[in-house]
This record gives structure tokens, sequence and C-alpha cells, in this order.
């Protein structure tokens, strides 16, 4: 499934598995996935936010967030959620429809804001962020999957 992410996307998913043991969760989340783009990519935020900050997304997650617990061993497998599968499959069809080679972090930022009801596209949402606008940026060329 990850073949075609770039490096930083899948250190992306990395960094999400980590947030979701640091939650106490059973499986990845979309939210997990919002923290490890934010980890991954410390520039999605000014480009794409603007004043909120990574810290402030943060903490929005962790006031609304399912936590476990405890926190989980970072040995322990952690499967994706049904919701995060969702994400990553839309993240590969933003970057088809734009004809791009791979999925990069930006077309997981699509992905996340296409999984409408998940935590993450609401926090994204509150915060002013569009799927229209992340397209945009995909649309205008070389470098655009980073």
């Amino acid at each position: 499934m990850f073949d075609r992410f770039t490096e930083q996307a899948r250190r992306s998913i990395f960094w999400a598995r980590y947030e979701a043991t640091q939650f106490g969760t059973s499986s990845i989340q979309a939210e997990h996935l919002l923290l490890g783009l934010l980890t991954e990519d410390t520039t999605l935020n000014q480009r794409f936010l603007g004043a909120p900050s990574s810290e402030s997304i943060r903490q929005l997650v962790e006031a609304r967030a399912r936590r476990g617990v405890e926190t989980i061993p970072t040995s322990v497998d952690m499967p994706l959620s049904d919701e995060c599968i969702r994400v990553l499959a839309f993240s590969t069809e933003e970057s088809a429809r734009l004809k791009h080679v791979h999925t990069g972090v930006k077309h997981v930022l699509c992905g996340l804001l296409r999984e409408e009801k998940s935590l993450a596209a609401t926090i994204l949402r509150e915060q002013g962020l569009e799927l229209a606008v992340v397209r945009e940026e995909l649309s205008l060329g070389p470098g655009a999957a980073d």
C-alpha cells in the first residue's frame, strides 16, 4: 500500500503510529496521522494554516481525542483504523487525480480533509483549512507531491 508514498509521507505514518501508542489506543486514528504530519513536515502548518501553531493543534487533538488507560509500548503491533485506511486511500486518489507518481504529505492532508467526520478533519476545518486550498497548491506543479 505504501510503495508510492514519499519518504516524508511514510515517516508521517511512522509518527502517527508513535502518537497512537502515546494515546494508548489500539489502532492508528486520523488524528494521530494529523499529528504525524505536523511532526514530520514542520512547514505544513505555515503553508496551510497560517497562525495556529503545531502545538495549538496538538492541544486541540489531546483535548478531544479518545485515550486509553496507559501508553502502549512501541513494540506492539498497531493496525490502522478503518478511518485511517480510508484517509490513506483518499490520499492515493488525490495523487492519481493529479497524475502525480508519488503520494506526499499534501496528498495525505487532502485525504484527512476528505474523511469529513474524523476529528482531524473537524480540527483542520475549524482552523480554516479547506480541501480546495490544498488541492490548489497540489496542482501548482513541480515539487507538489512533497
